[in-house]
Parts: structure tokens; sequence; C-alpha cells
């Protein structure tokens, strides 16, 4: 059965999710929302750099719930919970990568969403890289132990290169370093993972007494130029947030990320590029994870490289959209969901 979507913006990530959809033999791209004016009334694949699709972006909301779609592709930079209760009480399904996993971080929003869901009798679910499918494969990891006694996932990355200061800026770069106001916006920045923290504790079959976040934060000794803001000298180029599931004073389940910029760090942070997947129990897993270009891909800048990452975030709710369209109403996870299948993907077939 060919699933009708419509695509919620095309940003980077949203290209990505168009290319996907465009290609897939069990997805139709039916409409497009649009949230620059400057993109309503053109081709999807000309916003996507690729030959016309014959669907035209518009800012119509109305327009696309009356096509009647089985599933919202939602990729803007940040999320609306109106926008989703809006999509979701009409009836058509979400998989979003707008930093969500199960709506506990958002607080009486989730209510709304969770309401909306049963109202149109629709699926919530929310992915990406990470966190969303680095999660699964610490499930999958842990499915081997007897017994586990602790869930860990490091991410770590240099994203000097990654000039993105609207999305960086809410977790503490570019602040002074003796800003009082740093811990709680690293908790705020990074309070997806806390939802992930959740969605591996009920993974594992615990409840848990608190989710707590400590954070670090480190200063670039000289001015650091990017391509639209400069971080100065004395100021935070480098932020690790540390979710923690706790049991008592015990640590059952922590999810870590460390992103740094430039190479004047005060502490000088050395990591290690990618994800680390830890499972201490018996027997004690250990999963390293780095993400490749193949060999006929061609880049000459970062931006290039970028849509790797773009790829990688995007896949995710691509591939999940037949699950989370058979799932019942409700906000569902990947503990909700069977297998999630990379189907009509093998090139050349």
């Amino acid at each position: 059965m060919t699933l009708r979507i419509v695509q919620w913006t095309t940003g980077n990530v949203g290209q990505r999710s168009v290319r996907a959809a465009v290609a897939h033999p069990d997805v139709e791209l039916v409409g497009c929302y649009a949230w620059s004016p400057d993109k309503v009334g053109r081709d999807v694949g000309d916003l996507c750099g690729i030959d016309p699709v014959g669907v035209i972006a518009t800012d119509d909301v109305d327009a696309l719930l009356a096509l009647q779609p089985d599933c919202v592709v939602y990729n803007p930079q940040w999320q609306s919970p109106d926008e989703l209760v809006r999509i979701l009480e009409a009836g058509v399904n979400v998989v979003s990568t707008a930093a969500f996993v199960n709506g506990r971080g958002l607080g009486p929003d989730r209510d709304r969403i969770a309401d909306a869901c049963q109202r149109g009798g629709s699926s919530m679910f929310g992915t990406g890289i990470s966190p969303g499918w680095i999660e699964l494969m610490g499930i999958a990891s842990a499915s081997i132990c007897d017994r586990i006694d602790k869930v860990t996932i490091h991410e770590a990355s240099d994203t000097t290169l990654y000039d993105s200061p609207t999305t960086e800026l809410p977790a503490g770069f570019g602040r002074p370093i003796d800003d009082p106001e740093l811990p709680g916006m690293a908790a705020k920045g990074t309070a997806v993972f806390g939802e992930a923290v959740a969605m591996l504790a009920d993974a594992l079959g615990i409840e848990l007494d608190d989710i707590v976040c400590e954070a670090e934060y480190a200063q670039t000794t000289e001015d650091l130029v990017m391509d639209s803001w400069t971080i100065p000298a004395g100021h935070v180029a480098g932020v690790a947030a540390s979710w923690q599931g706790r049991i008592g004073d015990r640590t059952v389940v922590e999810l870590t990320v460390r992103w740094k910029k430039g190479t004047t760090l005060e502490p000088d942070w050395q990591i290690q590029e990618g994800h680390v997947i830890q499972i201490d129990g018996r027997p004690s897993v250990k999963t390293t994870l780095e993400y490749l270009p193949p060999p006929d891909f061609e880049a000459t800048t970062f931006a290039d490289f970028m849509v790797l990452g773009m790829i990688m975030t995007a896949m995710p709710a691509i591939n999940a959209i037949p699950a989370v369209v058979a799932a019942p109403p409700g906000i569902v996870t990947y503990n909700d969901l069977p297998l999630v299948l990379p189907k009509g993907l093998v090139s050349g077939v």
C-alpha cells in the first residue's frame, strides 16, 4: 500500500526527507508546507535540488490537511505544539525530527499533543539520529545480556564548522564562562536527551526516581571566528551535558553529549567523534559507531559533508512511517513499534 505524505518544511533535513520520499516505492509525496514566504508557490523538487515533482509548496495548512495524507513528515528546526495539535487532531499521523522523543520535557503541551492524538485517532512519533535511532541501538545492544547494570551512550563531536548559532546558543555556546545561567541553559538546550533517558528506562522495564542533568563547559582562549558568528575569548566554546536516570543514588541510564569548537579550548577536551554505546552487565557490551562517506561520495566543502548528517537525521523518520501509520492512537516511541525496517532502499533494485 502506498502511503500519502505531506512534507513539513524544506530546510536541510526536510530536503533529504523529500529526496527519500520521492525515491521510495511505498511513499507518495502529495503536499508540502513552506515556512518561508519565498518558497510558497515553488515546486518542491526545485526547493530540494532535484527535478520537479509536481507538488507545489504552500503555507495553507487547511489545504494540506484537506489532502487527507496518511502522515506528515515534520522537519522544522523547532517544534510547535500548536502545529502538532492541529495536524494530529485532523487525523494525520506525524513522524518528527524536531526534538521530540516522548514529549516528557514539554509539560502541559505533552498532554495537549496526546489529547489531539486521541481526538484524531492519530499517532505522534519522534526520532532522528540522536536522540532517537541511537537509543534503539542501545536497546538492541542490551538485548544479549542476562543482567544489565547500566546503559551509557556517549556522543562527541567537534562542531567548529557546524555553523548553526540558533541551535547552539540556547545550550550555552558563546556565553561568558562564568555566566551563572549556564547550567540551566545546558539542561534546557539539551532537554530532549532527558526524554530519551525515559524511553530507555521504559525499554528496560524500570521506573526511575529521578532524571537529572549535569553540565560542564570549556572556554576558548582566543576569539573563535566562524562564518556567521564569533565566540570571544573567555566565552563558552565547549558544552557537555550528562543526562542521568537514577534509582535512589544509582545511575542506571546515562546519555552524554560533548560538543567542542576550535583548537584553543580550556580545558583541552579530547574527544572520540561519533557514538559509543556501553552496556555494563553480563556480558558487558561496547559498541563504537563511526559515520563515513561511501566511496562514490563527492564533497568539496563542509556543507557538502553535512549532507550525511542530514540523511542520518531524516531517514529514521522516513523508515518509521509505515509502523507509525499502523500504530494505535497516541504518542509512540521505538518501544511501541515493531522493528523499523529499511525497505525500498537497496540501490539498483
